[in-house]
């Protein structure tokens, strides 16, 4: 007769696996709940709508500012930091006595480059400063009220993507700025219609022909791509918030 040298599993490491099992199955029930979501908001103006109120809720101004204040995005050249810059040098051109300030983590020829767009658009070098430390918003922000205390007191206007908008002016305030505002940096609408002719152009007659169906070619796409910034920027936000930084 043999014997079995398998012990028996105990009854706790059974009820250990149930909670897993049903934990996994609850997780990836959330996980497709969520991507469902997604992508039907992707086919409504929703996305859109709510990174509109992240650029403009929270950074409203009324007053002349001593200061212009961009942060940067990205390196160079990108479509984050370009659009920034863009904004920017129109700013300075409408207030010509305010100084520019490129906040930018330690890259020095992305840094330079930054500094010759500004140049390029007729910002005179003289009013451009740098702040070359920090690595995040709350970081950038006590590193620039650190070097330039003479800001606190000023009226600065903060530059950066609509997303970023509502965290960034949120977290200077609570550096000691005291009279904040911000531009956030709006992609404009192209108004052309980019509609085609299928049949002309040899489209396959087993293909679907969506020549007139901008939505599903491009609107569907961008807003997906806009609710995973806005995902991102709410993630930030909240972690913000329960450090006491905004």
């Amino acid at each position: 007769m043999k014997r079995s040298y398998l012990r028996p599993r105990p009854k706790n490491m059974d009820k250990l696996l149930l909670i897993l099992k049903q934990s996994f199955r609850w997780i990836f029930l959330s996980l497709g709940a969520l991507t469902f979501l997604l992508l039907v908001l992707s086919f409504t103006r929703v996305p859109y709508d709510v990174m509109a109120w992240l650029g403009k809720s929270g950074n409203k101004y009324d007053f002349k500012p001593d200061a212009i204040v961009i942060l940067g995005g990205s390196g160079m050249p990108s479509e984050a930091n370009l659009i920034r810059l863009y904004y920017t040098s129109a700013m300075a051109a409408r207030f010509p006595e305010s100084g520019v300030w490129i906040i930018h983590p330690k890259d020095t020829i992305v840094i330079s480059e930054m500094r010759d767009e500004l140049m390029l658009h007729k910002v005179d070098s003289l009013r451009i400063h740098i702040e070359k430390r920090g690595t995040n918003t709350r970081e950038q922000a006590l590193c620039l009220a650190h070097d330039y205390p003479g800001l606190l007191e000023q009226h600065v206007v903060f530059i950066t993507s609509p997303e970023n908008m509502r965290r960034t002016t949120a977290t200077f305030r609570k550096a000691g700025f005291k009279h904040v505002g911000g531009e956030a940096a709006f992609e404009n609408a192209m108004f052309v219609d980019l509609g085609f002719d299928f049949k002309k152009l040899g489209g396959k007659g087993y293909m679907p022909d969506v020549s007139d169906k901008l939505g599903l070619r491009y609107n569907f796409w961008n807003y997906l791509k806009l609710e995973i910034n806005c995902l991102r920027e709410f993630t930030a936000i909240i972690y913000y918030k329960l450090n006491g930084w905004i």
